[in-house]
């Protein structure tokens, strides 16, 4: 729905400044003296006012721009204040910033065992240092190993021993910032705990609508269980109707990805969508008495905020539930309700309770994807036409999957690296199997354990989850069924969506500067990309990376790798930490070695010890080294140091031998202090990995 006037969706319109304002505070917000901001807001509001109160007499009428920019502004700083004051570290009692030997923590989320260790948030209420108490704020995430912690749910309050860290950040090129992501949630502090290290003090001491919720949400898990044997159905058939993904692996979170269905393992508004339909028909003989209608939506509405809660209020449900509520409210009293506006409404109010919200890559994926529904889909629904009725509506669900995946594919290629070529098909095959998976599982929820009945429709369930996933696995292993390894830059990323606008807006009103804008951008486009693939073809750099306790060393040339360490290529920590980097520059074909292989290549050659890249020159020292070879014949750039090798600290500082070490970050605490220490007495250069980036060394 394309508004003909701009009247019609002001929340569209206000929402731009705000969200730029947000997006300055997110970028700037630590340089931002935020009293100044205040200040600055007071004054640009009581003008506004003052001038929408006198503009007859100043003739404000005449410059209705001036209005315009006035509240762009408001909102504006509206929206970077907001970051500012949301973020708890700018609060003067964050626990952080008081002295603690032990914390009171209460539970904010529920416990989920991942990786051996029970993993959850935590609102620090009290640091007690000395025997003094002091309240605080702030969210500390803490990882528990200890089998007992299987107990522990949403609001019990915990006693713990104050001995927090901060979040590492990316040590290497590419790798996932989940320091970042994280701090997006207000989180910049975690714990690791061992059952000695921390005690219940009370349960239940949480918010009781929401604990109420999480009970009733295990509840429905445990019952879903209970008719149905499959764990990856199970899985799917729980968070796609309830949205609980602790049991989600990522075998079936990657085949859903591929094949650009990855929606289907969201809660959103597809499954209000469900509700609101199997209430509106059951409650249809309402509408005819007279307060009907309104009775029909108040109950409807309340339905849908109940799911929302049941779901856990994730930002994608409560979008819905807010247009949702909105559509049932204008149709009970005959309104006539944009609903691009309405989509903009329900940003505004998200954003103003959490601004940090735009930041969830689910949160712009979901509002990309629905304001493309309403703008694009009629564009596309115009292409063709058809005079059978089956044929159009195949059509209708084909301009659906066109119009979304057109305008979130930009997004995708820049967090998720891939796009799903057979997308089409995919989204054409799953539409009949969840529609029958929500509309089974919703009614199998809502009616009690009556064992025929329960069986069969758990079994209803089951079966088309398999059939959906076996279509999509089916899919995922055609060839060329997804293109990977795609990297785009912001700029890129602004450009993509600079031609998918112009281009949609182009075929709307056929105003030619609109395709010559296109063409323009994809020129810029084509010049970008062209200009990154020739540096990575020129480029040659060899890569120490602090993989922790493993070792890894990258060397490329040109598209071409060498990669040396202990993991192997389908090890997660290597998919984690290595592939990012080699995927990044543009690496198209690459070898694994370990570090007792010999090897040689056209740009690289290992002999035991010693390794070459075009003109560098290595030597590996773990205590074992042969230090007679190094005469004048080879004399090593850089010496890389690993295993503690405490008896070749006198050799590896003798300034003859090497010129620079670099020490592994697979080193001890220990053994790197009694080197730095003798290293700089007789001023050799060195670079320690363990809590440090990644070295980069360029060769060309």
């Amino acid at each position: 729905m394309i508004a003909n006037h701009k009247g019609e969706i002001p929340f569209v319109i206000l929402l731009i400044p705000f969200i730029a304002g947000i997006a300055l505070g997110l970028n700037f917000g630590i340089y931002a003296d935020v009293a100044i901001l205040i200040i600055l807001l007071g004054v640009l509001s009581i003008t506004f006012f003052a001038l929408n109160i006198a503009y007859k007499r100043f003739n404000i009428y005449k410059v209705r721009w001036v209005g315009g920019i006035l509240i762009g502004l408001v909102l504006f700083l509206a929206g970077w204040i907001s970051i500012a004051n949301y973020s708890e570290l700018n609060k003067s009692n964050h626990f952080s910033k008081t002295p603690a030997q032990y914390l009171i923590a209460r539970i904010s989320n529920e416990p989920v065992l991942k990786n051996g260790y029970y993993r959850f948030t935590t609102r620090v209420i009290e640091a007690i240092n000395k025997n003094t108490k002091t309240a605080t704020s702030g969210t500390l995430l803490i990882a528990l190993k200890d089998s007992s912690a299987k107990s522990l749910s949403y609001g019990d309050e915990l006693l713990i021993k104050s001995s927090y860290t901060t979040i590492d950040p990316p040590y290497n090129p590419a790798e996932f910032n989940y320091k970042q992501y994280l701090a997006n949630q207000n989180i910049y502090y975690q714990q690791f705990l061992f059952s000695h290290q921390c005690a219940v003090l009370q349960h239940n001491t949480g918010n009781p609508i929401i604990a109420y919720a999480l009970t009733l949400r295990r509840h429905l898990v445990e019952k879903l269980k209970a008719n149905m044997h499959d764990p990856a159905a199970i899985a799917i058939a729980s968070i796609l109707i309830l949205g609980y993904r602790a049991d989600l692996s990522n075998d079936v979170l990657q085949t859903y990805s591929k094949t650009g269905t990855i929606y289907v393992l969201t809660v959103s508004g597809a499954q209000l969508a469900v509700i609101y339909f199997m209430f509106s028909f059951v409650l249809s003989f309402l509408t005819r008495h007279k307060y009907g209608k309104v009775l029909r939506a108040i109950i409807i509405i309340v339905a849908l905020w109940y799911y929302a809660l049941l779901t856990g209020l994730s930002p994608a449900i409560c979008r819905g539930a807010v247009v949702l509520s909105m559509v049932i409210i204008g149709r009970s009293y005959n309104r006539y309700i944009n609903t691009l506006n309405i989509l903009a409404f329900s940003a505004f109010v998200l954003l103003m309770y959490d601004p940090f919200y735009i930041t969830e890559v689910g949160f712009q994926l979901a509002y990309l994807a629905v304001g493309g529904l309403i703008v694009f889909r009629p564009i596309v629904y115009k292409w063709f036409s058809f005079k059978n009725r089956i044929a159009d509506r195949v059509w209708n669900l084909c301009s659906i999957s066109i119009a979304a995946q057109a305008v979130t594919f930009p997004l995708a290629m820049f967090y998720f690296h891939q796009f799903p070529v057979f997308f089409l098909v995919s989204n054409l095959l799953v539409v009949i199997p969840v529609a029958i998976i929500m509309y089974t599982g919703i009614l199998y929820l809502l009616l009690p354990q009556i064992p025929v009945v329960s069986h069969w429709l758990g079994s209803i369930l089951e079966h088309n989850l398999l059939i959906m996933n076996r279509m999509l696995i089916f899919i995922e292993q055609l060839p060329f069924a997804s293109l990977n390894k795609i990297w785009i830059n912001p700029a890129e990323y602004i450009l993509f969506y600079a031609i998918i606008i112009s281009l949609f807006y182009f075929l709307y009103n056929r105003k030619v500067w609109l395709l010559r804008l296109a063409f323009v951008c994809i020129l810029l486009l084509s010049i970008n990309i062209s200009l990154e693939k020739i540096n990575d073809q020129r480029t040659n750099t060899i890569a120490f990376l602090n993989l922790r306790k493993h070792l890894g060393i990258v060397m490329k040339n040109g598209t071409n790798a060498v990669v040396i360490s202990d993991l192997s290529d389908t090890d997660r920590n290597y998919k984690y930490s290595i592939q990012p980097y080699l995927d990044s520059s543009g690496v198209k074909s690459m070898q694994v070695y370990n570090l007792q292989q010999n090897m040689r290549s056209a740009f690289a050659a290992k002999q035991y010890d010693l390794l070459q890249f075009r003109d560098f020159k290595l030597l590996f020292c773990n205590g074992q080294s042969n230090y007679a070879i190094l005469n004048n014949t080879f004399k090593p750039d850089y010496v890389y140091v690993i295993g503690n090798p405490y008896t070749s600290i006198n050799i590896m500082v003798n300034k003859q031998v090497q010129q620079t070490l670099v020490v592994d970050a697979g080193n001890s605490d220990q053994f790197i202090y009694a080197l730095q220490q003798k290293a700089d007495r007789a001023k050799v250069k060195y670079a320690v990995l363990k809590r440090n980036k990644s070295l980069l060394l360029v060769s060309n």
